[in-house]
């Protein structure tokens, strides 16, 4: 009889409290949810939402008292808000149009544009996003706008602006005549040697950057012909890593080459960006640092739209890169999905257009991953490389209520997820069709 209820008593205590929703709550029915993508999705689901976090998940349609707003989204199918991993919300004007848009606008203007951008994104269902670099702070602003209720767009993670060597991809000056180099870009997130490569870090930080982003190799939008290969040397990205770790910020690196990769992840890199030519070592590389590999595969819709309006809209030196980049397009995650590297999701959107983030989904599956797996790395995964898994990421107490919903199966179609129809984060709805 003691044992009994000893046993009772221990499945009394073990068993979860749930709170029955209050006056002031949101309850919102799920037809379907993936709370926790990686696991099964439920059937009929109730999420409780209080003060902005979820306060509660239960199977079943619970009623909403008197003074609880409901949402009823039986039919439809319901998962965490989506993040972006790498974006550029300045702006998703590039090659020629982008660069003379560069000289004839001036802050005040790529304010806005950034806003208008963030508002986009949001609207896909992109909730939380890492901004990985621009040239003027706006977004550094935009981010703390956005916190304040001052405007609308997702929780922004952001770089400042970004960090290479002189004549490295993040040199503004790249193809300019003598003339105009000296008003393009800024020197201060350029460095050369152990020493000012520190400083670089310290001015970003300094600025209220939340990640540090770097290039190790040259890029394909880089206005000179200088290829994708190694532009760092090994103590200049040692130096870059160690300064952002010892302030706390971790490192997201744009890479293309297999050299400037193996050079980011010995270094300490927290995640490589694009990563296109690694090869069997970077792939080990990244397994024994539990780096993130982040593929941005939908820049190439970005580059064939361009070119479909203007075959002329890229230098020949760009147009060069950008022809090879879209015949290797997907071949770098073929080789790391099966391998077991860590997948973040991430678009490099401003490359491509922003508000179509979701079409990079269709690139992952295309190219390795399952419709779950491309969920994890836009969710969970995610989460995780940004430094918020205990915020957002899944539909769990005590996060933030960060959701959106899909007339489809995401896991029967993954292109559903480029139609949200719903929209919430923190608890606040920003787009609600019928």
């Amino acid at each position: 009889m003691r044992l009994l209820l000893a046993v009772s008593t221990a499945m009394l205590v073990a068993a979860p409290a749930f709170a029955d929703p209050q006056a002031g709550d949101t309850v919102i029915h799920a037809g379907t949810l993936l709370d926790r993508p990686g696991q099964a999705p439920r059937r009929n689901a109730t999420i409780v939402v209080r003060a902005g976090k979820v306060a509660e998940v239960r199977d079943g349609f619970v009623a909403a008292p008197a003074g609880a707003r409901l949402i009823d989204l039986k039919d439809r199918y319901v998962l965490p808000g989506l993040i972006d991993s790498h974006v550029h919300l300045e702006s998703d004007r590039a090659g020629k149009d982008g660069l003379l848009a560069s000289f004839t606008e001036g802050v005040p203007m790529h304010a806005y544009e950034a806003a208008w951008n963030a508002r986009k994104t949001l609207n896909a269902g992109f909730t939380t996003v890492r901004n990985l670099g621009d040239g003027s702070g706006v977004t550094l602003a935009l981010r703390d706008a956005i916190r304040q209720g001052w405007a609308v767009g997702p929780r922004i993670v952001d770089a400042g602006m970004s960090i290479s060597t002189t004549s490295g991809h993040m040199d503004e000056r790249l193809g300019l005549n003598d003339d105009l180099r000296e008003h393009a870009g800024s020197p201060e997130n350029l460095c050369d040697g152990v020493e000012s490569c520190r400083h670089a870090v310290r001015i970003q930080i300094g600025r209220g950057a939340d990640v540090i982003k770097i290039a190790t190799t040259g890029g394909v939008n880089s206005r000179i012909g200088a290829g994708l290969g190694k532009q760092m040397f090994d103590d200049e990205a040692k130096a870059i890593v160690e300064t952002a770790h010892m302030y706390g910020k971790k490192v997201a690196v744009h890479a293309h080459g297999a050299d400037g990769i193996a050079l980011a992840l010995a270094a300490g890199a927290d995640s490589i960006e694009h990563g296109t030519l690694m090869d069997d070592a970077d792939i080990a590389a990244f397994r024994k640092t539990g780096a993130y590999y982040v593929p941005t595969l939908s820049t190439v819709n970005g580059y064939l739209e361009r070119i479909a309006a203007d075959p002329n809209a890229y230098e020949p030196a760009v147009r060069a890169k950008i022809d090879w980049r879209i015949s290797i397009t997907g071949k770098a995650l073929e080789k790391a999905v099966p391998a077991g590297v860590k997948i973040a999701f991430g678009t490099d959107a401003g490359v491509s257009k922003h508000g179509r983030n979701a079409d990079e989904f269709e690139w992952l599956v295309k190219h390795g991953l399952t419709p779950m797996g491309a969920i994890q790395a836009a969710t969970v995964n995610a989460a995780d490389l940004l430094g918020l898994k205990d915020e957002v990421g899944s539909i769990e107490p005590g996060k933030a209520a960060d959701l959106i919903a899909v007339a489809g199966d995401p896991l029967a179609d993954v292109k559903v997820l480029k139609t949200v129809g719903f929209v919430m984060k923190g608890g606040e709805v920003f787009k609600q069709e019928d």
